[in-house]
């Protein structure tokens, strides 16, 4: 049922619903709905990115398994909201590397911090590797990272800081090995794992009169 108001002076004519309990009822829907997510999110961080199963982040939460699924219909829906932060962090990164204008230190920063992130946040390889994102804003900060990372490599290259038949996706593989090679063993091997890759990514130094190569700067 709805009660018909007239405004005065103007005529219009306006209906209010009697049904005030459900006008009451919605922010506090949404409230519980952000609540259930929060909790699902909570749950799923202290577990394994690559073993994340929907059921088992559920029981965990407390909640119904078609609550997760209606927060998030797939694993990697779960994955990309659990690395959402970290890859806003790798976009704020990868300007910087943009805005160096030195760029065998532009590139030896992207790389670095690159490797520091996906260390950090066990789900970001995922992300990044992947073909399809469910998220817009996964999307798009995909997008500026690859964009400013291939600028960064492109840099390197024509300041002879980059050896010229190494890619973007070579270099983004070298560093998810380099991601693996560190959680196999110690963490503190960080530096020197990176100092080795930086190493054998520059380009050779050029040959002098009587054939051989120039030192490397250091």
């Amino acid at each position: 049922m709805t009660y018909p108001v007239t405004i005065p002076r103007t005529g219009y004519l306006i209906r209010f619903a009697d049904d005030v309990s459900r006008l009451k009822a919605m922010p506090a829907t949404r409230s519980d709905a952000l609540r259930s997510r929060e909790r699902i999110l909570r749950a799923a961080r202290g577990q394994d990115r690559r073993a994340l199963r929907l059921n088992d982040v559920a029981r965990q939460a407390g909640l119904g398994v078609g609550t997760v699924y209606r927060h998030f219909p797939t694993v990697h829906a779960l994955v990309e909201a659990l690395t959402l932060e970290t890859l806003r962090r790798m976009r704020a990164a990868a300007a910087e590397a943009l805005a160096e204008p030195d760029a065998a230190a532009a590139l030896a920063r992207f790389l670095g911090s690159a490797l520091e992130l996906q260390l950090e946040e066990g789900g970001l390889q995922t992300v990044l590797l992947s073909p399809a994102d469910e998220a817009e804003e996964v999307r798009e900060a995909k997008r500026e990272i690859f964009s400013a990372f291939q600028t960064v490599v492109a840099r390197a290259r024509a300041a002879g800081a980059l050896r010229p038949e190494l890619s973007a996706q070579h270099l983004q593989h070298l560093v998810c090995g380099m991601e693996h090679a560190i959680r196999l063993g110690d963490p503190r091997d960080r530096t020197l794992i990176l100092d080795v890759l930086l190493a054998g990514i520059r380009a050779a130094a050029p040959a002098t009169g009587n054939g051989r190569r120039r030192g490397r700067p250091s």
